[in-house]
């Protein structure tokens, strides 16, 4: 199939991150022709979009997620002891392959909803997660969880190394998704797991490795009493920072981290939201950037950070730099824009394939209706971008040349049997959130 976007402001995102009037995209099956300025080709047969000025760009990237949770969203919010009050308890009961498809579900109607093309996530019963990022038609990196604290679907590390095969097998080859191994923080792992997921990824080169890391003051505490070391350093030991490997958070990382993580040529997947919602800090993003290091603006799971949606996550990544730096020049709106597409690709390993619109790539874009009053006028279209645009602004959303959302309408999932499901769940845990208040007022 051909389509031939027209009359659009594009932001491809290239290295010199141009903004382009009147520009146009041309794709050819699921890969883009051109894309630039003056007049379209004209192609027999071509199915013709006029954007009517609006942006055009390449669908964004959330690097670090944990999409299941979404039902989990809001959930005991202001109680202190939430995490063992409530959440970890009804993981243990309720998380099965139905409510992580219930879940996900959810979370992959957000994501496009929101102008997301591509999702690294990292949970369990990942082979659930990577069926609906199929079925939904995003692209994304699914992560088998490895943890030592009883998780909901591995007992032993053997039977989490099992999964992480099975998951590898399933989406072997697949166009759009790509298995990951995800041991979850060097706390919850320690060094011997570590190692041993290190070795393993050795002998699997195509699978991307994921982890917390440097994340919360107990996370230093326990590498400082068991190691006398920094997280960064625990990992080290552990043969695991290693090119590629991904690593959600890193608030707190010193200028010997940094440095470490560069010679190692790790990426990071930035959560400023969920980072400050919970208290943790500020990462120091402008000197890891500085210092080579690949960083994408992430969502972290919406127990956390409570929404999907990367645009409210652009005004706090340039915020707290700015912040950190007592001025308004640190972390212009560019750089976070770039920070969600061709960045945040990098960070994926796939800037090979997507992250800006330039000939050759896979044709993942979206368009910016910019008509709303609070989207003008336009002086500046990243600050526009960054600071006044949301996710009810995308109106049409493609992923490898195939239209996911047009005018607001999601054509992959049957939204009905997504809300549906995932209220029945979120019912279950009204039910068990009463029943545990119960049970502690009979104590």
């Amino acid at each position: 199939m051909t389509t031939i976007i027209t009359n659009a402001t594009l932001i491809p995102c290239t290295p010199d991150m141009p903004v382009i009037e009147g520009g146009f995209v041309h794709v050819e099956g699921e890969r883009i022709v051109v894309a630039g300025a003056g007049p379209a080709p004209r192609v027999e047969g071509a199915e013709v979009v006029d954007a009517g000025g609006d942006i055009v760009m390449p669908g964004m990237v959330n690097p670090h997620c944990h999409m299941a949770m979404t039902l989990f969203r809001g959930l005991g919010e202001d109680v202190d002891d939430r995490l063992y009050r409530y959440v970890l308890p009804m993981e243990r009961k309720f998380v099965t392959p139905q409510m992580v498809r219930a879940g996900t579900a959810l979370a992959a109607l957000e994501l496009i909803e929101g102008g997301v093309t591509t999702v690294a996530d990292m949970y369990y019963f990942e082979t659930e997660v990577g069926r609906v990022v199929d079925q939904a038609g995003i692209r994304g990196v699914v992560g088998q969880t490895i943890a030592d604290f009883n998780p909901p679907d591995h007992k032993t590390i053997d039977e989490g190394f099992a999964l992480t095969e099975a998951l590898v097998d399933e989406f072997a080859g697949h166009p759009r998704v790509t298995a990951s191994i995800a041991p979850h923080a060097p706390y919850s792992t320690d060094i011997a797991v570590m190692n041993r997921v290190a070795r393993w990824a050795d002998d699997h080169p195509d699978v991307p490795v994921q982890i917390h890391l440097a994340e919360m003051d107990s996370e230093m505490e326990w590498c400082a009493k068991n190691h006398n070391m920094r997280p960064v350093e625990v990992v080290e030991k552990a043969g695991l920072l290693r090119k590629g490997l991904i690593c959600a958070h890193c608030l707190h990382v010193s200028d010997s981290d940094i440095e470490k993580m560069a010679h190692a040529q790790v990426c990071v997947a930035h959560n400023a939201r969920s980072n400050a919602k919970a208290g943790r800090g500020i990462a120091p993003v402008e000197a890891m950037r500085a210092a080579g290091i690949p960083v994408g603006v992430a969502t972290d799971g919406p127990m956390s950070g409570n929404t999907l949606d990367l645009f409210s996550q652009f005004a706090p990544v340039t915020m707290f730099q700015k912040l950190l730096g007592h001025s308004r020049k640190p972390m212009p709106a560019r750089e976070v824009i770039r920070m969600a597409t061709i960045e945040g690709a990098k960070v994926l390993g796939m800037d090979g394939r997507i992250g800006s619109l330039a000939p050759g790539k896979q044709a993942d874009l979206i368009r910016i209706d910019v008509s709303a009053a609070r989207m003008q006028p336009i002086y500046d279209h990243y600050a526009t971008l960054v600071f006044s645009a949301m996710p009810v602004d995308v109106r049409d959303v493609m992923v490898a040349g195939a239209w996911l959302m047009r005018d607001r309408d999601v054509k992959t999932l049957e939204r009905r049997k997504v809300m549906r499901d995932a209220l029945q769940v979120a019912g279950e845990f009204k039910a068990e959130m009463a029943r545990i208040d119960a049970a502690d007022g009979q104590a």
